[in-house]
């Protein structure tokens, strides 16, 4: 099995999700578990939706139904004339929130938030799965929440293995393609918990590590892990290749590429890690595996804002570390 991320940049519009359809093609589709984020910046509408609930104005409902929307044309744009049953999915999904929010009685803010928040995702998986079914790639929508199992730390819950392990096993058992959530599990009374933001990368680690992958894909709107960020530094360049301990290095000091927790679990299993470009998914990308030596051997640049003389001394501290032992 080979696992597949991709995040809210690849699918923010119609033309993202048709997008997938041709990497898939591409690639191959068998044998695939396909890790989805939600839409474009679907998260940050929906905390929103949270604040507006918090401050007790009814606008919260104005922003649950423009979200639905939004995702309503992406609908209409993908299935044309045979869009009612996925229209149908996703108002469901949306009924779900708006009946637990009118019910709900407690205050506790991070547990409301991974309810909410969560929708992203659930509507996002629900809508490429069946676009790729209408496309005549058979598939399975699979709810990460009966999979990822945490504890009850809400917007940061820590993943209790042994028990996702197994879920993920019995879960993904006979099927070839997969489609399911990054960022969202639940805990032991099944209330949704969230692994912290931009941990759909995680998601994909996870789900890689369970079911012994033989490799984690994630596909960005990036040509790879780059030595700098294009956005800060002229002609960078692309790391080809590049070790565990060194990306987790990166990931530590701020590279912001791929998400820090990913890569542990991966190397635990040495799984080897591609960041390719969802726009040329021919180029090769970038390769993280065991022992490989940085390609090319050129220096990585990372600026760290706003940072203290003192957390400037424990980075500096944890270099030196990492480097010794």
């Amino acid at each position: 099995m080979r696992v597949f991320k991709f995040g809210g940049a690849s699918v923010k519009d119609a033309a993202g999700v048709i997008n997938i359809l041709s990497v898939l093609k591409h690639t191959g589709f068998s044998e695939t578990l396909i890790v989805v984020s939600a839409m474009g910046k679907t998260t940050n509408a929906l905390e929103e939706v949270v604040k507006n609930y918090f401050d007790e104005t009814p606008r919260y409902l104005e922003y649950l139904e423009k979200i639905k929307q939004n995702h309503y044309q992406i609908i209409a744009e993908l299935f044309q004339q045979d869009s009612a049953q996925t229209k149908e999915n996703i108002n469901q999904l949306f009924e779900e929130i708006i009946i637990f929010l009118n019910n709900n009685k407690t205050k506790d803010y991070s547990l409301i938030y991974d309810q909410v928040v969560s929708l992203g995702e659930l509507v996002s998986t629900t809508i490429i799965s069946n676009y790729i079914t209408s496309q005549g790639i058979k598939n399975r929508w699979l709810d990460a929440r009966k999979c990822i199992k945490t504890d009850s730390y809400y917007r940061d819950a820590n993943l209790d293995w042994e028990a996702t392990q197994k879920s993920i096993l019995k879960a993904a058992d006979g099927n070839s393609t997969l489609i399911s959530q990054g960022f969202i599990g639940s805990d032991s009374e099944g209330l949704t918990t969230t692994l912290g933001r931009e941990g759909s990368d995680y998601s994909a680690a996870i789900f890689a590590y369970a079911l012994d992958a033989e490799s984690v894909t994630i596909w960005k709107d990036v040509p790879g892990v780059l030595n700098a960020d294009p956005r800060v530094f002229k002609d960078t360049q692309l790391l080809r290749q590049i070790s565990y301990r060194e990306a987790i290095e990166l990931a530590y000091y701020g590279a912001s590429v791929i998400h820090p927790k990913t890569l542990q679990p991966l190397q635990r299993k040495e799984i080897p890690l591609f960041v390719k470009s969802f726009e040329n998914p021919a180029d090769d990308g970038t390769s993280v595996s065991k022992g490989k030596t940085l390609e090319p051997l050129v220096p990585c640049f990372i600026l760290k804002k706003k940072s203290n003389p003192f957390e400037t001394l424990l980075l500096r501290f944890f270099f030196y570390c990492g480097r010794k032992y």
